[in-house]
């Protein structure tokens, strides 16, 4: 089995969860016919509420404005073009919002939307400035409300950044959050999920993420949806192995936040890694995109994933892409699977003049070579 046979006392693990990201998903908030069910969004809403009420923060990652234009637009199918998709997420975001506001202003506080888009990962300063207004807004007592800016990033909505699976374990790593639950319309991870629904089992724990986790993922993708199973458990992996808890779980499950926190055996849990990875490597790995990658020999890659080693130009076979100095890159092997990301000292062009050299004969060929390392072991990230 690829999942961890070992008994977990789950109410012990979450005993130090102090702030938890939601993230919530079309289908959990939604009709037979893919309108926003406003019922169901007060419901998550009261679980939020009873969470803050034990004394964690909350941040919440929703879906749901398409489905809440449709509503307002009268729409009984969901559109297929995109122009007309990102109609109704404008028209449907503010409605979105505003149900969830009504819901916590009962309880006397608000939401508070954040409309994001990729490229808001990819570089640092507006990565750090996310972070702060999250943390300003938790501060304030609100709930912050996160989407996809869908009205104008073409990129996700065609699928090439995913979801907001994705977009969820990113925001947790960007806050350090201590947990991730992903709510969705499954019980979980199945073991077998071609399955009847009465004879699927779920998958109670998962240690490390496998080839063969993987292949236990439906291929079906919820109705309204976009990431199905495979990207819950893509994301999950971004979130444990930076450190922090994931759950998946059934959001129609009634109560189904407070049974995860009551340590009830709901959904799978997938476990962290033993060792949490710092803010500034987490935004490397899992938050920008790196501008090209840097391909280098076996002896450098045993240095830089054995010996903790920097990267130096003597190991570096060649530079694919175009980067700057301090732009983001991808460290691959000779067969081209990429096993590090770090921030290149040198453009690609330099590192195209001085790969293979040593130092020395780096100064003589660039002369004005500041760094004897190609990638400082400080500003890197290893798988």
């Amino acid at each position: 089995m690829v999942f961890d046979e070992r008994i977990v006392d789950r109410k012990e693990l979450l005993k130090n969860v102090r702030k938890v990201v939601v993230k919530i998903g079309t289908a959990a908030l939604s009709d037979p016919q893919g309108r926003l069910d406003e019922t169901r969004v007060r419901h998550l809403a009261d679980q939020v509420h009873a969470l803050r009420a034990r004394g964690l923060q909350a941040v919440i990652v929703t879906s749901g404005a398409i489905g809440a234009g449709m509503s307002l637009l009268g729409l009984e199918q969901r559109p297929t073009r995109l122009p007309e998709l990102q109609a109704c997420a404008a028209v449907g975001q503010g409605r979105l919002t505003a149900v969830y506001d009504q819901c916590f202003r009962r309880k006397g506080y608000h939401a508070a939307q954040m409309l994001l888009t990729r490229k808001d990962f990819d570089y640092r300063h507006r990565y750090l400035n996310a972070s702060n207004t999250i943390q300003a807004l938790l501060a304030y007592g609100a709930v912050p409300l996160i989407n996809e800016n869908d009205t104008i990033s073409v990129e996700e909505m065609s699928l090439t950044f995913t979801d907001n699976d994705i977009l969820a374990a990113l925001v947790t790593n960007l806050l350090g959050a201590d947990m991730l639950a992903i709510l969705t319309v499954e019980d979980g991870l199945y073991e077998n999920p071609e399955a009847a629904q009465d004879e699927r089992r779920v998958v109670d724990t998962v240690e490390n993420i496998s080839e063969a986790t993987r292949e236990m993922a439906s291929e079906a993708v919820s109705r309204g949806g976009r990431g199905g199973m495979a990207s819950k458990i893509e994301a999950a992996g971004m979130v444990a192995s930076a450190g922090n808890l994931v759950v998946v779980a059934n959001a129609l499950t009634p109560g189904i936040l407070e049974k995860i926190f009551d340590g009830e055996t709901v959904g799978t849990l997938f476990l962290p890694a033993r060792k949490r990875m710092g803010g500034k490597k987490r935004w490397m790995r899992y938050g920008s995109r790196p501008k090209g990658r840097v391909i280098v020999d076996a002896g450098a890659r045993k240095a830089l994933v054995e010996r903790g080693k920097s990267l130096l130009p003597s190991g570096i076979l060649r530079a694919e892409g175009d980067f700057e100095r301090g732009d983001l890159v991808a460290v691959c092997d000779e067969s081209g699977e990429e096993f590090a990301r770090g921030l290149t000292n040198y453009s690609a062009e330099e590192i195209g003049r001085i790969a293979g050299l040593k130092s020395a004969a780096v100064r003589r060929v660039l002369g004005d070579a500041r760094y004897d390392e190609a990638i400082h072991r400080d500003h890197m990230a290893v798988s």
